[in-house]
């Protein structure tokens, strides 16, 4: 099926159905709303192992929030419940604290089923649910609860063979036998501030890396991660809730600050015995990645010192604890982290992703250390491998070789470098690639078209739809869709020559005789892209907003992703500078337009967005006449290591640039109105960049409005919450752009 064509049916059905069901503008209520106006969209999309069906959670349709397992057979073409959470559990979840700061940094949100795993054989299903696990025996259609205890069990893991279950309690590693249903626990001295099998903060939230344990593959050891955090400074934290303030003592590794000690060990499940791994003689590095090659007995690790400019895969062999380095990277400003290593059956070849000629592209190695090979090149970036069909000597991969506004599925042939693209121009796609590379499952969707589900086959020929996710009588958003607009896309050119996309959302009605107000939307850091063809519920505010009066524009500034290192690297050692720069390009851009008022142009963003907003009122407040910052960085030194330091270096080696790359040398600048808001229990962006730009606006007799929130976090989660900010937000932009003057 053909996703533009997709496109026009539901344009062309959405009109049809406007004629019974009266069209009608957004209410902001509704946005946050369940259920959701995007209509279903599974989650957590997965091939069973052995082909024969597609697995995925969904919420109950009297709370879209309570996830259950479902299945569909490929066989039967049928969709049914598997597992019904609240048949094991429907009472109110008790989380530790270490899984709730687990599941906010994995942005995971609901209860029931959360997540789950395959065994390798395609047989069964591991999922945890209220801080026990449970093992779901397809031939037995049965859920086995396999523990039950007061303690917490989390990052539970099938083993490679399918043999054990694998989990962390209480800072230590247990395994679990599930013929014999017996416990054994494998490290012993996790406690106080040393933690087994865990990945410490700056792992989960800045290296993606949210496991500290990884099963050699035939099931006989493990290698896990040991750190010990007593260095890292301790800071007194509070969380103030609505009703209560709690206290915490958190590791909190600022910027220059002292890292977490950490080891590398590798147990064997038959003796318990440790063998620790010499790391070298460097003791202040990160431990982004580890992973088996085929061989049983070795292991690699990606070792980074702390500047992150050197990263060294490193071999090791268990047997003679003999270890080489098979490849190094250098960078003059730093390296990006990926997932993108594959290791062949042969134990002689792998594939690694590498940004050394300017863009991420692959190249296959040989373990003899000969030149390697490049497979893929080109002013375009690679995302992410996909899967490796070893015996057709075929590989697939996601990445952004047609245009940098789409995500798209390619398949290239390791023999002759050929590459073919197998999803359909005219939309953005997410996919999940069968392992023996059978088919796919594509999850795409365009800015004019909801997010959609299909089976494909190795070709990218539609085998069934999975969600058609259609705009019939029934769908939340159908007496919405007349009234939204379409975005347009656009080119700038930045300072440097490159070249900026942006897209805007303009009033359906557009009155060009009439001087519209503008909010540009931002988020503008690193690591992020928000100028795409593809659908996204959190834009539907923006097609409010439109339907208001307003413009809302989005540009990609330098330093955004998917766009090469030569597009990144201008922002390195001093932040605010290149981002803002290439915003009020954006900004000239839209003071040529003869419907837009230059007087009334405003900016919206939220965490580095909210950074960007306040440096845009402070350094640009010739363009820039209202700002909203949400959960800003203020002060580069109250945020974490691995983040900043990787932009800024080490405060010790560039205070000038942390000081001109703060929001305080500048604020002296604000000419216009500004609003602030942060939840009053982040511990991302701590709630102290927020209490000290109070603190120096109102020393400075600046005025501003500011908004707290009890008891939220970094992702200010929550329909009550959201539907309240985004009104907050509005009523704000209503005041000082909209009604300006009347």
């Amino acid at each position: 099926m053909n996703p533009s064509l997709t496109t026009g049916l539901t344009l062309v059905a959405a009109a049809t159905l406007s004629c019974t069901v009266s069209a009608k503008q957004l209410e902001l209520p509704a946005l946050f709303a369940d259920p959701a106006l995007s209509g279903p969209v599974p989650k957590s999309l997965s091939y069973s192992p052995d082909g024969s069906r597609v697995t995925y959670l969904k919420g109950k349709s009297s709370d879209a929030n309570r996830l259950d397992l479902w299945q569909y057979q490929l066989k039967s073409r049928k969709h049914s419940l598997l597992v019904d959470s609240d048949t094991l559990f429907s009472g109110p979840e008790e989380l530790s604290d270490e899984e709730k700061a687990r599941r906010e940094r994995l942005r995971l949100f609901a209860s029931g089923i959360v997540s789950y795993s395959w065994s390798k054989d395609g047989k069964a299903l591991l999922f945890p649910l209220n801080g026990d696990l449970y093992y779901y025996d397809l031939a037995k259609n049965k859920a086995r609860k396999l523990t039950d205890t007061k303690e917490f069990e989390t990052d539970a893991q099938i083993s490679p063979k399918g043999r054990y279950v694998s989990f962390v309690r209480e800072q230590n590693i247990y395994v679990l036998d599930l013929t014999s249903g017996k416990e054994q626990q494998l490290t012993t001295d996790g406690k106080g501030t040393v933690k087994n099998g865990m990945a410490e903060f700056v792992a989960q939230e800045e290296m993606a890396r949210m496991t500290g344990y990884w099963w050699a593959p035939d099931d006989s050891k493990i290698a896990f991660t040991q750190f010990d955090d007593a260095a890292v400074p301790e800071v007194l934290r509070n969380e103030i809730y609505a009703n209560e303030i709690k206290l915490y003592n958190q590791r909190y590794p600022y910027a220059g600050a002292n890292n977490v000690n950490i080891k590398l060990g590798v147990v064997a499940l038959k003796s318990a015995a440790v063998q620790w791994l010499d790391l070298g003689a460097e003791k202040d590095f990160y431990l982004p990645r580890v992973q088996w090659t085929q061989n049983p007995n070795q292991l690699t690790y990606q070792w980074q010192n702390r500047d992150q400019q050197k990263l060294e895969l490193r071999l090791v062999d268990l047997t003679s604890a003999q270890q080489q380095v098979l490849l190094s990277e250098q960078s003059n400003t730093w390296l990006n982290l990926h997932d993108d290593l594959y290791f062949f059956k042969d134990k002689q070849r792998f594939i690694w992703a590498s940004e050394r000629d300017g863009f991420k592209h692959l190249y296959l190695y040989q373990f003899d250390g000969k030149t390697p090979q490049q497979l893929t090149s080109g002013q375009w970036v690679v995302n992410k491998i996909e899967s490796v069909d070893e015996k057709n000597n075929l590989l697939y991969f996601t990445g952004r070789k047609d245009t940098v506004l789409e995500n798209h599925l390619y398949r290239l042939n390791l023999t002759n470098q050929q590459i073919d693209r197998l999803t359909t121009a005219g939309a953005s796609h997410a996919v999940v690639v069968a392992k023996d590379g059978s088919g796919f499952l594509d999850s795409y969707s365009a800015v004019n078209s909801l997010p959609k589900v299909q089976l494909n086959d190795n070709t990218g020929k539609t085998l069934t739809v999975l969600e058609a996710n259609e705009l019939n009588a029934a769908h939340p958003l159908t007496p919405y869709w007349p009234e939204l607009v379409q975005p347009r896309f656009g080119t700038l050119t930045a300072k440097d020559g490159q070249t900026l996309h942006y897209r805007v959302f303009e009033p359906k009605n557009l009155d060009h005789n009439k001087k519209h107000p503008v909010i540009v939307s931002v988020y503008g850091g690193p690591g992020a892209q928000r100028v795409t063809n593809s659908w996204s519920g959190k834009d539907l505010y923006f097609h409010y907003m439109a339907q208001r009066g307003y413009i809302i524009f989005q540009l990609d500034n330098r330093g955004s992703e998917n766009r090469g290192k030569k597009f990144e690297d201008p922002i390195y050692k001093q932040l605010g500078v290149v981002e803002v720069e290439d915003q009020i390009t954006g900004v000239e851009y839209l003071r040529t337009l003869p419907y837009v008022d230059s007087s009334r142009i405003g900016v919206y963003g939220h965490s580095y967005g909210g950074y960007m907003a306040i440096m845009a009122m402070f350094k640009a407040g010739d363009y820039f006449a209202a700002g909203v910052s949400g959960a800003p960085v203020t002060d580069w030194t109250l945020y974490d290591t691995h983040y900043t330091e990787r932009y800024l270096g080490h405060p010790a080696q560039n205070a000038q640039g942390y000081q001109a790359s703060s929001v305080f040398p500048y604020s002296d600048g604000l000419k216009g109105d500004l609003l602030i808001y942060h939840g009053m229990a982040d511990d991302n962006v701590l709630f102290s960049n927020s209490t000290k730009l109070f603190s120096d606006l109102q020393t400075k007799g600046k005025n501003f409005d500011m908004m707290t929130y009890p008891g939220s976090k970094h992702a200010m989660f929550g329909q009550q919450v959201q539907t309240h900010l985004h009104q907050t937000i509005t009523n704000f932009f209503d005041r000082t752009l909209l009604n300006r003057g009347k």
